[in-house]
């Protein structure tokens, strides 16, 4: 008999939620009720007396997840939830730390640093350290020390082969005993001392492997190697383990996730039970018969099949537009157009792969008063890479701009110190005259009056060579010349803000076809127009709090939402996917997971496009459509013609374009003479201009004009 608390639960979530004792595999596809599955198998342990709520451990990737879960568990059952251990990795490790502080080595108060903190406590070390922080960046080091910390190692564990890394290695040792005498722990660590906690005190760790007979947990795929042995160490031999994931949905590998987790989970906890949740509440048949296939093109996949009640639905609707420009015109006009059907704002979803994309889509919204909200992130111009070339900018355009002076003058870093600055502004206010007329009065001396003077000098001679230059060559000038490109390059995640500072010169390019040299706004030249422009953009639009608004974001933000309607723009190779993806092992598998969760977004209606040129560096770039496009099956797409009539699509957008004249593709292997062996990773140009981007075992990626290059198909 069923009981009220399993009542309209389908045949395989009823199967997941009432399994006996024992460790098991659930497969949950997007959109298959596994929140519902999770909790009620909580509850209904705690129902039929299997588990007290004191013997149940359930772990979630973020907060909001966790306080969910325990909402639903407080409207199913007459309990008291707070006692319950659900929570977060780092929050359940920090409350096993907190109670057993004495054992783990640490303060009764310990500390907890943030990202901001951890990266505070680093550059103080270098400094107290006398280490050269150019040639050992802060950031770049706490990405090691953190790396290292995921993958459970301590410092003494970490191999070193020459003297950079064996001096990355000393400094980790440096940064643990200063934490240690500090009292203060930073993410990483709360989970590996927790883990090392239950390693070290066999009789702690016996404690807590009979109290917790039941270990949940949710987004197994997304787990690292350190949260999988921790978990392991946990369960021991008794704990039956519910691990809920979807290996067609684990898209942070950059952040350490291992997709492999899954398949070792099967084999280490000896699982003889995987349910599969196929059913989907949330898209129409078209949308995931479009997801099933494109998913099927990977090889490493455990293999699930979603289906919906809900019937088939509209067809994906795919645009291909002549330029980035027309495809964010064509965006905005399908908005509006579902604002007029009647569909809210946040219903809409907008999706790109990278960050720098939201610029061109942003201006388009902008000018046609569409209100937005970047989701999880922030709007193009508040990007902290893009404010400090706009004060690079501001300053060649008026030096006398102090605000613009603050941020640059030690940014990146060259020694100029806070106590210089304060000299610097105290003679500003004795002589009321602005920073930069008080640089040039040269009155400090020693090395800061050296630095201060040679920072003036570079503004100098940038605001000189710039205006010879086209507005797009003035900012690329800037961005040379400032070392912010090559600040960026250093940092072992700054691909994406060198993206985004890429975007500014295509943003520069497309304001200098937009204005004519008269047509400036009033401005007394081209660069004054551009930065009153891009403060207006900055200041406007951004929706305010509570207010209807479309929502921006890239694919990664969107993971866990669902929405009426989702429009993925730029699917063209090299964009999505993205050309670092056939550099990396599994790289393109990735970025294809990465492709069926934007697509399993949509509830009612998926949009699909794509541009024949895109700017690139300030220049106008050919591209082609995406493989991703190919791997759809025709019959459920319907292409949008440039006039904005709707027709069946007979053959995918890409397959034309993917080929070429010249008979070459994307992902073909190829071989030349002086390179050797390597794959097609991009493609641009036409005729006698057309080129390839191929990416060679052994002479890294390089660009060849098809015209001339002696490529052979392998």
């Amino acid at each position: 008999m069923t009981t009220p608390l399993l009542r309209g639960l389908n045949p395989e979530q009823l199967a997941a939620v009432t399994l006996p004792h024992e460790s098991a595999l659930i497969l949950a596809g997007a959109g298959s009720g596994k929140t519902r599955v999770l909790t009620t198998r909580i509850a209904h342990l705690i129902q039929s007396g299997l588990a007290s709520p004191s013997g149940i451990f359930a772990v979630t990737f973020t907060n909001k997840a966790a306080k969910e879960m325990l909402a639903r568990l407080a409207a199913l059952l007459p309990i008291n939830t707070r006692g319950m251990w659900i929570g977060t990795f780092h929050g359940l490790a920090n409350r096993m730390l907190r109670a057993h502080h004495r054992e783990a080595g640490l303060p009764a108060l310990f500390q907890i640093l943030d990202s901001a903190d951890q990266l505070g406590a680093i550059k103080r070390l270098l400094k107290a350290l006398n280490v050269d922080d150019e040639k050992y960046p802060p950031k770049q080091l706490q990405h090691f020390i953190n790396g290292c910390k995921e993958e459970g190692l301590r410092a003494h564990m970490v191999e070193a082969f020459d003297p950079y890394s064996r001096k990355q290695r000393e400094l980790y040792a440096a940064y643990d005993e200063q934490c240690q005498r500090e009292g203060v722990v930073d993410f990483a660590e709360l989970l590996l001392r927790s883990y090392e906690l239950l390693q070290r005190e066999t009789a702690l760790r016996q404690h807590y492997q009979s109290r917790f007979r039941h270990i949940l947990v949710d987004e197994f795929q997304d787990t690292n190697h350190l949260q999988y042995q921790w978990l392991k160490l946990l369960a021991g031999e008794q704990a039956a383990v519910f691990a809920v994931g979807d290996d067609d949905q684990s898209i942070y590998a950059f952040r350490g996730a291992r997709v492999g987790n899954m398949a070792d989970f099967e084999r280490d906890f000896q699982v003889e039970k995987v349910i599969r949740l196929e059913q989907n509440y949330r898209s129409h048949g078209n949308i995931l018969d479009a997801a099933n296939a494109l998913i099927r093109h990977n090889q490493s996949r455990l293999g699930k099949n979603l289906w919906t009640a809900e019937g088939s639905g509209e067809p994906i609707r795919v645009f291909e537009a002549h330029s980035d420009y027309e495809e964010a015109g064509f965006i905005v006009d399908e908005v509006k157009a579902l604002q007029r059907e009647g569909v809210p704002l946040s219903g809409i979803a907008l999706l790109y792969r990278s960050n720098a994309q939201s610029r061109v889509l942003e201006h388009a919204l902008f000018n046609a008063a569409v209100p937005y909200r970047v989701y999880g992130g922030l709007r193009f111009f508040e990007r902290q890479e893009i404010k400090h070339a706009l004060a690079y900018l501001r300053l060649i355009g008026n030096s006398n701009d102090d605000g613009a002076l603050l941020r640059v003058i030690n940014f990146p870093t060259r020694g100029i110190g806070a106590r210089s600055l304060e000299s610097l502004q105290e003679i500003a206010r004795s002589e009321g005259i602005s920073l930069w007329q008080a640089a040039q009065l040269k009155r400090m001396s020693g090395k800061a009056g050296a630095t201060i003077s040679a920072f003036t000098a570079l503004i100098e001679s940038m605001r000189e060579t710039c205006a010879a230059l086209p507005l797009p060559e003035q900012v690329e000038h800037m961005l040379d010349h400032s070392g912010l490109v090559a600040h960026y390059k250093s940092e072992k995640e700054g691909a994406d803000r060198l993206e985004n500072l890429n975007e500014l010169i295509n943003a520069a390019a497309g304001f200098e076809l937009e204005h004519s040299a008269e047509d400036v706004d009033g401005a007394p030249d081209a660069l004054t127009a551009f930065l009153t422009h891009a403060s207006l953009e900055a200041g406007e639009h951004q929706a305010e709090a509570g207010q209807e608004a479309l929502q921006l974001m890239t694919v990664h933000a969107a993971k866990g939402l669902e929405f009426h309607a989702v429009f993925i723009s730029g699917l063209e190779e090299g964009l999505f996917p993205h050309e670092n993806a056939a550099k990396e092992r599994d790289g393109v598998e990735e970025e294809r997971r990465l492709m069926y969760v934007a697509i399993t977004r949509a509830r009612r209606r998926l949009y699909i496009s794509f541009a024949d040129s895109r700017m690139l560096h300030g220049q106008l770039r050919y591209g082609i459509a995406s493989r991703f496009l190919e791997e759809l099956p025709p019959q459920l797409l319907k292409r949008i013609n440039h006039s904005g009539a709707a027709q069946p699509m007979q053959q995918p957008a890409a397959s034309s374009a993917a080929t070429g004249a010249s008979g070459w593709h994307i992902g073909q292997a190829v071989s030349h003479p002086k390179f050797g062996p390597g794959i097609i990773i991009n493609s641009e140009g036409r005729g006698a201009d057309a080129r390839v981007q191929v990416s060679f075992s052994h002479a890294g990626v390089k660009w060849l004009a098809l015209e001339y290059a002696k490529l052979e198909a392998s």
